[in-house]
This record gives structure tokens, sequence and C-alpha cells, in this order.
């Protein structure tokens, strides 16, 4: 039940009710990429992922990425697209979380340049 009501009201969660009709109805499947985020297209041209997990658009990989934006790619014409062995695999936005990249390799020796005047 509340999985049901999560559907409904959470958008930021998955997938709400509205989205799954309008993919239902309206929605052309057009493509899975390596995260299992699908994408779809409708008749008038309109186009939108449902992610997998967590709602994140630094998730989608660059070839969707400009597939999704209207930017001509290799992925409208249905090839895969080489990945060569010098590429490095898509990473979503780190920041914020205990991954993120910081200068300094030790966090807590972050010094600030400056000192709040409420110490």
């Amino acid at each position: 039940m509340l999985t049901f009501l999560k559907k409904i009201f959470i958008w930021w969660n998955q997938d709400t009710f509205g989205t799954t009709i309008k993919t239902i109805i309206f929605g052309k499947f057009v493509g899975k990429d390596d995260f299992g985020n699908k994408y779809y297209e409708s008749k008038k041209g309109k186009r939108w992922v449902i992610y997998a997990e967590e709602i994140d658009a630094s998730k989608i990989p660059v070839e969707w990425y400009s597939w999704i934006h209207f930017t001509p790619n290799k992925i409208e014409k249905k090839h895969e697209l080489k990945k060569y062995n010098w590429q490095k695999p898509h990473k979503p936005n780190l920041t914020g979380s205990d991954k993120a990249y910081y200068p300094n390799k030790n966090k807590d020796a972050v010094e600030k340049k400056y000192k709040s005047w409420k110490e």
C-alpha cells in the first residue's frame, strides 16, 4: 500500500503513476542504457527517461544525453557506439557525497581561507 501511495504522490522516488500511464499510452520504447534507464519517445517527438534507480540526470550516459537533447548521434540510427579501452565508464555526479573529489587528499585537513565572525 505504501509503495502504491509513493507511486502516486512522490515523483523523486521513481516514476509516478501519471508517468507510467503516459508511457504505456503514448511512449514508444527506444532503448536502454548500461545502468538500466529506459528511454521513450512520443509520436509528437517528446522524449523522456524512466530511471532504473534513483532519479539523477547525471546518471545518463553521454550518448543518451545527446539523444534526449535532440543532438544528432549514432544512437538514433540504432548503431552501437564503439567503446575504446582507454574510455572510462560513466560516473554520476558525486558532489555532496563521500566519494566527492577534494583537491587535498586528506578531507579533514581542508583549511578555510577565512574565519567566520560567529566563532
